[in-house]
């Protein structure tokens, strides 16, 4: 377990984003990257995407096309990675996973394999590493861009997107970092994980 407290988040400091604002501005933003870096933390063990056809052969219990459909977005993946990296841009995400996994975080964890393969930056991090920090409540869900922009991201009790809180004061955006690159230290390669936990794993029932 890791003895590290996460830094304060109050909305107070933030401002509410709708969801399109959140996107339009989230896109913008991380397009306009340059020789920097980005770091993800999800969270929540369940999300109800939309528009995702993979998702939604989850949803309907269709495994062999859920992961048909992954494989279909590699060449996609692999332009994206080699798009970052001439910008000098490194994307870091952190998953926290529970244990059974849940069929979400199972399909989910197909995709940030698959990410890994084409160069992108993943690692887990096992939910009982973050007792401590979760003593009040879960970490947010989390996405920060270059040191400068800080985004706590949204959603309904059911897992649907809800647009998102934005951080722009020095103090809250460099704690979050701070923190951040401490959980990605304390966290395992994806692929590894991967082979470890989920590749032996059944298909998982519809979510």
């Amino acid at each position: 377990m890791l003895d590290l407290l996460a830094p304060e988040l109050p909305d107070g400091r933030g401002e509410r984003l709708a969801q399109e604002e959140y996107k339009r501005g989230f896109r913008e933003r991380r397009a306009a990257l340059r020789d920097g870096a980005a770091w993800k933390l999800e969270r929540l063990q369940h999300f109800e995407e939309t528009n995702d056809d993979s998702r939604e052969a989850l949803r309907q219990g269709d495994w062999p096309s859920a992961l048909r459909l992954f494989e279909a977005e590699r060449d996609a993946l692999v332009r994206r990675a080699r798009n970052d990296a001439a910008r000098g841009v490194v994307f870091h995400r952190i998953r926290v996973v529970e244990v059974p996994l849940t069929p979400y975080v199972q399909w989910e964890l197909h995709w940030l394999r698959l990410t890994a393969e084409c160069g992108h930056s993943v690692r887990v991090l096992p939910a009982s590493a973050v007792t401590a920090a979760e003593a009040g409540s879960p970490l947010p869900e989390l996405v920060l861009l270059d040191e400068s922009t800080l985004y706590r991201v949204l959603y309904s009790d059911d897992g649907r997107p809800d647009g998102a809180v934005r951080f722009v004061d020095s103090s809250t955006v460099r704690n979050w970092t701070e923190y951040l690159r401490e959980l990605y230290g304390a966290a395992e390669d994806v692929q590894e994980y991967f082979d470890r936990v989920v590749a032996a794993l059944p298909p998982p029932p519809a979510a």
